[in-house]
């Protein structure tokens, strides 16, 4: 009978280890996700960062192709500037599919965290584009 209880004991104690392992192994898993998903944010920041300062160097190379023109040539007529994506549309873009991927890897059911996640995301980006278009407006006043 001690041998029995001896035996259960140490099985009891050996998967309690085992779960605890489990446990921090998906800790471990939650933190790297997390860590890529904010380098996956970078990387998108960077990359429309260089977009905005290509289209900036364009806006300034054409103002000073306008600027300058010849003697006998009538000044060019100038093309109506496109509107692009507002801030806010930008930003809830970048939250909706942040806010999915994240929600999707943090559930424990997949589809309904990145439909949540998404939502969310979608929330705060757009809030945080506005905020940013405001400012740029406040900035050029």
């Amino acid at each position: 009978m001690r041998f029995l209880s001896v035996i259960f004991f140490v099985f009891v104690f050996v998967s309690c280890q085992k779960q605890q392992k489990e446990d921090i192994n998906k800790a471990k898993q939650v933190s790297i996700d997390s860590m890529q998903t904010e380098i996956i944010k970078k990387k998108i920041i960077d990359s429309m960062e260089v977009v905005i300062a290509k289209t900036n160097e364009a806006n300034e190379a054409n103002e000073r192709r306008q600027n300058v023109t010849g003697v006998n040539q009538p000044a060019a007529a100038v093309p109506a500037k496109k509107k692009g994506w507002s801030g806010a549309a930008k930003g809830a873009v970048i939250g909706a599919g942040v806010g999915a991927a994240t929600g999707a890897i943090v559930s424990k059911k997949k589809v309904q965290g990145a439909i949540i996640g998404g939502l969310a995301g979608a929330g705060v980006g757009a809030g945080t584009g506005a905020i940013i278009d405001s400012s740029t407006k406040n900035k050029a006043e």
